[in-house]
This record gives C-alpha cells, sequence and structure tokens, in this order.
C-alpha cells in the first residue's frame, strides 16, 4: 500500500485535513516504545489505496521533544524502506504564518523525497488581509502548492486530485542563510492589506494576559464542569443506569442462581448479594462492579470530559491556558500543559492518569500522577463531599476544598525540590481562536473513548479480581483491625470509618456516602473527606498508575500518599 505522511507545525490544522482524507477509518496506536500517540487511516484515490498517517506536529526535523523524535524517526524509516518510492509527504501550512512554517517545509524539501504543500487555513488568511500568490510559490518550490480549508473541506478534492504530483524538488538552499531566504520567497508571493483586529482576536489577547486570563480561565472552567457534570450525570441516570439494572442485572442474578448464590468463585465473579440482589456498587464482583465501575460510573464522565477537551482543544483555547499557568506549574516541577491532568482528574483520576501521557520526562509523569491522585478528587467524590459536608456550611467546604488546594501546592514544591531534574521549557504556538470542525471533533472523541475502554478497563477488573481474592483470603479484615488504631489514634474518628476507607479503594464516592450513617461530628467530616481523597486512589486509579509508572514507581507514590495522608489527617485533628 503506497503510503501519505502528514507532516506540519502543532496547531497547523492536520487533524482536520486528515479527517477530511480519511473519513470514518481510524486507528489510533502509540508509537513502539513511546508513550507519542499516532492516528492512521486510507485514502483511495485514482484507483490507489493510501496509507495516511497523521505524525505528530513538530517545528523542525532537529527534534528535542518526545514527540517531535518519534515525526523525525518515522520520516527517516520511511525514506530508507523498500517503500520509499511510493510514499508521499503532504507539509500541511498554515497559510497565516508562513515564516514559522517554512523552516520545516525546506527542511522536508531536503529529504529527497516526494512533497506536495497545503495551504491550510486559506480562508482565514483571507480575513486577516494575507493574500499568497499560489502559482509563484509552486515555481519558487517546484512542488505542488494546493489552497485548503480543513474545516470546510475547501481544497480538499484539488490537495487529493494534485496527490499524483508530488516530487522531490531540486529547490537548495543555504542554512546559514535560510531565514533571509524565507523573507525573500514570503516578499515574492505574499501581500498584506491592512485590517483592524476583529473581536477574536481581542479575546486572544485577553486570554494570555495575567489579570483578564485568570477571570477568563474562572469562567471557562466553571461552565466546562457544569456541562460536563450535566453530560456525565445524564447518561448515567438515562442510558447507563438503566441498561446496567434493567439488561444486565437480570442476566447477572440468573447466573447467581446458577452457581447457587455463593461460593468463592460466585463471590469473585458476581460478587456478594446485598438483600438478596445485585448491587454494583457494594458487589465487588468481577462481572458487576467490576464493570459497571468502568463502563457505567465512569466512562460517562469520560465522554462529557473529552468532548469539552476537544473543544477546548480545537477552539484554541487550551495552548492559551497552558501559556497563562506555565510560571505557576514550574514551581512545582511542571510545565503549563501539566495543567490538564489536574483539570482531567476532576472529572476523572483515570483519564487524569492516562493523560499524564502528554508530559515529556518520567519525572514529570511521576510528580504529575502522584500529585493528582494524593490531592485532586474526582467529579463523583466532590459531588458526594458536597452532600456530606456542605449541610454543615460553606466552612466546612472551604477546609476541605482549601487543605486539599495546599496539599497540592506543597506537595508540589517539596517533590519537585527532593526529585533531580527540572521541568522542560513551554515551545509552543498560540494559535488564532478558531470554531472547531465537528467531524474531526467527534471522531477525536471516538479514539479516545475507545482508548479508555481498551486501556482502563482491563486494569480495573484486575484491580475488582485483585480486591475479591483479598476479601476471600481475610486481608481487607486483617487491614481494617491493622488501621483501627491510626484511624481512631491519629484522625480522631470512629473505627466504623475503617470499612469506609476499605470500601474506598474501590469507589471513593460510595465511600464518602457510607460515613453518613456514623453521625460524624463537623470535625470528622472534614478530616474524614480529606483523608478519603487522599489515601489510595480508586482501584480504577491505582490499576493505571501500576500500568503508567510501573511497579516500582507506583510503590514510590504509594509511599507518598500513607505519609502524606498521616501528617494531614493528623495535623487537622490536632488544628481543628
Amino acid at each position: 500500500m503506497d503510503k501519505i505522511l502528514l507532516i506540519g507545525n502543532p496547531n497547523a490544522g492536520k487533524s482536520a485535513i486528515f479527517s477530511r482524507l480519511t473519513g470514518a477509518r481510524v486507528i489510533a496506536s502509540n508509537y513502539p516504545g513511546t508513550t507519542v500517540e499516532l492516528t492512521g487511516g486510507v485514502l483511495r484515490a485514482d484507483g490507489r489505496e493510501f496509507e495516511v498517517i497523521d505524525i505528530p506536529g513538530t517545528y523542525t526535523l532537529d527534534p528535542v521533544s518526545e514527540a517531535e523524535k518519534v515525526a523525525v524517526k518515522i520520516l527517516d524509516e520511511t525514506i530508507q524502506s523498500d517503500e520509499a518510492e511510493n510514499a508521499v509527504v503532504i507539509n500541511v501550512i498554515d497559510s497565516t504564518n508562513l515564516e514559522r512554517n517554512l523552516n520545516l517545509t525546506f527542511q522536508l524539501l531536503k529529504k529527497n523525497i516526494p512533497v506536495i504543500m497545503a495551504l491550510n487555513f486559506w480562508d482565514e488568511a483571507g480575513h486577516t488581509g494575507v493574500n499568497i500568490d499560489t502559482d509563484k510559490f509552486e515555481e519558487i518550490l517546484n512542488i505542488p502548492v494546493v489552497p485548503t480549508c480543513g474545516v470546510t473541506g475547501e481544497g480538499i478534492k484539488a490537495l487529493v486530485d494534485r496527490i499524483k504530483e508530488a516530487r522531490r524538488s531540486d529547490f537548495s538552499f543555504n542554512n546559514e542563510e535560510k531565514w533571509n531566504q524565507i523573507g525573500d520567497i514570503i516578499g515574492k508571493v505574499q501581500t498584506l492589506t491592512r485590517r483592524h483586529h476583529t473581536l477574536l482576536e481581542r479575546f486572544g489577547d485577553f486570554s494570555v494576559q495575567p489579570l483578564s486570563g485568570i477571570s477568563i480561565a474562572a469562567v471557562v472552567l466553571f461552565l466546562s464542569f457544569q456541562i460536563i457534570r450535566f453530560i456525565g450525570e445524564g447518561l448515567i441516570a438515562y442510558v447507563m443506569d438503566p441498561l446496567f439494572q434493567r439488561i444486565w442485572a437480570p442476566v447477572m442474578m440468573k447466573l447467581s442462581f446458577v452457581m447457587g448464590s455463593k461460593g468463592v468463585i460466585h463471590d469473585i465473579l458476581i460478587g456478594k448479594l446485598v438483600d438478596g440482589q445485585i448491587d454494583f456498587g457494594e458487589s465487588f464482583g468481577i462481572l458487576t462492579t467490576g464493570f459497571y465501575v468502568p463502563l457505567a460510573a465512569v466512562l460517562p464522565y469520560i465522554i462529557a470530559f473529552y468532548l469539552v477537551l476537544s473543544v477546548l482543544e480545537d477552539s484554541g483555547y487550551l495552548p492559551r491556558l497552558a501559556v497563562l499557568v506555565d510560571n505557576a506549574m514550574h514551581r512545582i516541577g511542571l510545565h503549563g500543559y501539566g495543567i490538564m491532568p489536574m483539570i482531567l482528574g476532576l472529572g476523572c483520576n483515570v483519564p487524569g492518569a492516562l493523560s499524564t501521557r502528554i508530559m515529556e520526562t518520567k519525572r514529570e509523569r511521576f510528580l504529575s500522577i502522584t500529585i493528582m491522585a494524593i490531592a485532586v478528587p474526582c467529579m463523583a467524590q466532590i459531588a458526594m463531599i458536597m452532600g456530606l459536608v456542605g449541610k454543615e456550611g460553606a466552612l466546612g467546604l472551604s477546609i476541605v476544598f482549601g487543605t486539599l488546594f495546599l496539599v497540592w501546592l506543597v506537595l508540589g514544591l517539596f517533590m519537585n525540590k527532593m526529585m533531580k531534574g527540572r521541568a522542560p521549557e513551554l515551545f509552543i504556538e498560540i494559535p488564532p481562536y478558531r470554531i472547531p470542525y465537528w467531524k474531526t471533533l467527534l471522531q477525536k472523541l471516538w479514539m479516545r473513548v475507545v482508548w479508555f475502554v481498551r486501556e482502563a478497563v482491563p486494569w480495573v477488573l484486575v484491580g475488582v479480581f485483585a480486591i475479591n481474592i483479598l476479601y476471600t483470603l481475610g486481608v481487607i479484615e486483617f487491614m481494617g483491625r491493622l488501621m483501627g488504631p491510626v484511624i481512631s489514634g491519629v484522625f480522631g474518628l470512629p473505627t466504623g470509618a475503617v470499612a469506609a476507607l476499605v470500601v474506598g479503594f474501590l469507589r471513593k464516592d460510595v465511600a464518602v456516602g457510607m460515613l453518613v450513617p456514623l453521625q460524624l461530628t463537623f470535625k470528622q467530616l472534614v478530616i474524614s473527606s480529606v483523608v478519603l481523597t487522599m489515601y489510595f486512589p480508586c482501584a480504577a486509579t491505582f490499576a493505571v498508575m501500576i500500568k503508567e509508572l510501573g511497579v516500582k514507581g507506583m510503590i514510590k507514590s504509594a509511599l507518598i500518599m500513607i505519609i502524606s495522608t498521616l501528617l494531614v489527617g493528623g495535623l487537622l485533628n490536632l488544628v481543628l
């Protein structure tokens, strides 16, 4: 099969072009040995079938980040392979910023591989007063140049029709004079007309200025969480819960009856029956709670979160948020994009843990996943805490969430000082605000949801299985007795809270709900909410942490959790 590599700068619109070329025939996978995700699809044109690969965005072929290294490696592997004669590079260019984009183009032309240029955001260039003579451009570079707009589909047919014209260019440049040559070319092909700033451009400027940017970020994040909660809770209440209660529960009850409603195998697969019925929150069977937790309780929030995240990404807001918080995030050893696992973690810690793959070093991934797991409660847990502590007034909630924020900050500062290394600088291009292309957005959402189901669900099942084995062997009961003195002595909580802490390993929101019958005092409500948030994450997150950090990294992270929880819980017991 012939191969097409889509190569361009970050935010040049490659994903929209890719979506237009491949439609729904898409496969997402990690490049071997890395956490960098590649997207591939199939294009059929002129009786030929092309494998289209969306290469990670890169500014240069002299790589710095892991994503850029993967981009260069794929290009070099293609050039050196037996398929090189049938390979084509589509160089996707941001028409509104030729100077920056042409640096990569020059380097591609030197690779001696057939190239065709897609001048993307052609409509936006016209709106901003940028006029480009494509015929003159082709004449100078000696490759086909096609104006495109991935969002509207303008020029895509012409791009596909001209793929067969892609060719190796005899254009040569002097690396020492590269930027002068780029300037000369732009002077020959581009003309600018005077115009005023648009409303979106002014809003874009406000988004990265400290005072106005923070205000805008607060509004955007507040609205995002409201939308996420609305969609997530709606999917749970009207889709997932009815499916499990009306369809899956009867099937499991029949299977339970066949198995005699008891026994070790029954308890592992089905779990314990509650009042003679299956309770998906408490039965703890692989086929009951094991499926319910990731698919009915977590997946709806995953769908809602990734939908909102995709809108924020494709509209151009996320790079602005990353720039806005970059200096602050460096204090805890992360760069601006380190805010993403924290934001995702507020929806659900599982995608928060998985999203640490965007961090470039193992140190950053360990820092972000540990801080998030300790100090960032998921949306379901937040709702339960608000219901439990909120009845005591705003003071209780302020203490709980204020304490967690201080833990997040102090722990980040401490770990950054103690762990060798430093956060790399954040080099990103801030794109103009754009209306997201719905087809690309839904395609991205679908790939992320499938990725979650494929990556996270098996690990949740493994976690539930392990917990059931521990229950069967009496290990959990032993741990409960062992933790009793700590719960009562250090945290000042009644021994009944031990059960909630044990259950919290599987579902923290359920654990918070188990505190209701204990008639806790104001002080105990605050301490228990903080402790439940900080100690071991839920089984789903714990399983993903093992996968992302390895057993050694997970144990190191778990020790930090235990020590932090003991210190903070004990301190609250003394202070309150």
